[in-house]
């Protein structure tokens, strides 16, 4: 099936459920069309000319009943079903008492138990409820970021300039090598990996990215391995965990909070940048040498460790080497380094054009950093590693970085 007959299924489907929709959300529909299944404007409006979908007041089936979303969230299907009867018997029950008294939303009270039967017929079927939440979530999705200075906080800024990137040591892999100079462009970079606590936040507000179990296996199948968030009750994070950093995090999840709160996720050119610390050729942030004074590595503590514990690189960066794996932008290539260019260098693609259709990657993407659990040889600054982007572990996390806007 091509890309432009996947869309032409999502839109039906989306109006099996939503017939009359927002002209903001036709604009996202219009948006999602380019972004992500890849067709023209033109093509994407045609086939919503065809699909029938009126524009005008869009309809919320959770509204309609008095139900949110929290009020079935992790429930059997069988106790959702029992939910959404109970709410519609209640309000099907008193429209009947009401006869032919006016309603304040302007429907007869026939309209009204019209609307009713449809809202129960949506929220009781499980495709056409999930359906209903991406109906609902589109709005949410064209939202702008907070201003720029609010993502600053907890940022360093890494200055513009050269460095030698790779390792000829002894410890080397082939992958690694030759060294090579590369010019960064400067960007801000978070001095430590995203935590539990603030990537509850996302999740909190976009469900879509909630853990699949119970009405949040709305996160599609395709963007996780059945591990995703594997660590958390629900959508809770295990208790005293809320400043460790995240783990279990595929690349889509960590492309989705980077774009969701304005950032990206690093080249990995800027990952190694901001790693070294401005020290040349060493394999460590500050030296040759490591021990667990100096990070989390080695299975010393068996588990992640609260971000900031250990000290920081001269950047004033931490974590940067052991404690999770952290995921970059780039798509692996393990001979990158014989072509890569010497300015700005990315595999697989210009950053734009990975991230705006990032749901849709199936390359491996590289990890950078070491953990909790690898070896010393495994955390050094030049140490590379790949996954599938619908990977998640117990040992991969990841920090976002930021362009410096002029």
């Amino acid at each position: 099936m091509s890309k432009r007959d996947d869309y032409i299924t999502f839109i039906n489907e989306f109006k099996t459920v939503s017939p009359t929709i927002s002209e903001q959300q036709r604009k996202a529909l219009l948006r999602r069309a380019v972004q992500q299944y890849g067709i023209t404007v033109d093509d994407a409006v045609e086939i919503f000319n065809i699909s029938g979908i009126l524009i005008g007041e869009d309809v919320d089936y959770f509204e309609v009943l008095g139900l949110s979303i929290s009020d079935i969230e992790n429930q059997s299907e069988e106790e959702i079903e029992r939910r959404v009867e109970a709410a519609h018997g209640k309000l099907y029950s008193a429209s009947l008492k009401a006869g032919g008294r006016p309603r304040a939303d302007g429907r007869t009270e026939e309209q009204w138990r019209t609307l009713l039967n449809q809202a129960r017929d949506v929220l009781a079927d499980p495709q056409k409820r999930y359906t209903q939440l991406a109906t609902l979530q589109i709005e949410e999705e064209t939202l702008e970021p907070p201003p720029v200075p609010l993502f600053v906080e907890n940022m360093v800024h890494i200055p513009a300039g050269e460095f030698d990137m790779g390792s000829n040591d002894v410890d080397a892999f082939e992958d690694e090598q030759p060294v090579h100079t590369v010019y960064v462009d400067d960007y801000f970079i978070d001095q430590y990996p995203v935590t539990n606590e603030e990537f509850k936040v996302f999740v909190d507000a976009n469900p879509r990215w909630r853990k699949p179990q119970g009405i949040a296996k709305f996160i599609p199948n395709k963007v996780h391995d059945g591990y995703y968030l594997h660590h958390w009750d629900k959508n809770v994070y295990p208790d005293e965990k809320g400043d460790h950093p995240v783990v279990h995090i595929n690349w889509y999840a960590a492309m989705a909070y980077a774009k969701w709160i304005g950032k990206r996720l690093p080249t990995e050119a800027e990952w190694e940048k901001a790693a070294r610390g401005g020290l040349t050729g060493n394999k460590y942030p500050w030296g040759d040498v490591i021990d667990i004074q100096n990070a989390n590595y080695g299975n010393n503590i068996t588990s992640t460790s609260p971000v900031g514990v250990y000290p920081a690189n001269d950047y004033e960066i931490y974590d940067m080497p052991g404690n999770v794996w952290e995921w970059c932008l780039d798509e692996w290539d393990d001979n990158y380094y014989l072509s890569s260019p010497t300015s700005n260098p990315i595999s697989g693609g210009s950053i734009d054009g990975i991230s705006v259709n990032f749901s849709n990657s199936k390359a491996l993407h590289v990890l950078r950093g070491g953990s909790w659990y690898n070896t010393a040889v495994n955390v050094r600054v030049a140490k590379r590693s790949s996954a599938l982007p619908n990977y998640a572990n117990s040992n991969i996390g990841f920090r976002c970085v930021m362009p410096v806007i002029t």
